[in-house]
């Protein structure tokens, strides 16, 4: 290959880079809204962990960015 044809190889795999970059940021976003909704509503927090594609830690990090509080002390309701 020429070197033109390595440059057109190069600049269209670095679109494509970004243009899946930008989609997993989204995804990551979606990801994050749906995380802080299951909280809101109670479902807990290992339980959104198990679920959710982020660790126990950034999820409790998250929470407290927005608002949410630490879940209580104590034995945890099992759920279904």
């Amino acid at each position: 290959m020429s070197m033109a044809d390595e440059r057109d190889a190069l600049i269209a795999a670095t679109r494509r880079y970004h243009q899946t970059e930008t989609a997993h940021e989204d995804a990551r976003q979606q990801a994050i809204q749906a995380v802080l909704a299951a909280l809101r509503v109670g479902v807990g927090p290992t339980e959104v962990e198990r679920l959710s594609p982020f660790t126990g830690t950034y999820i409790r990090k998250i929470a407290r960015e927005n608002g949410i509080p630490p879940a209580p002390p104590g034995p945890k309701r099992a759920t279904a």
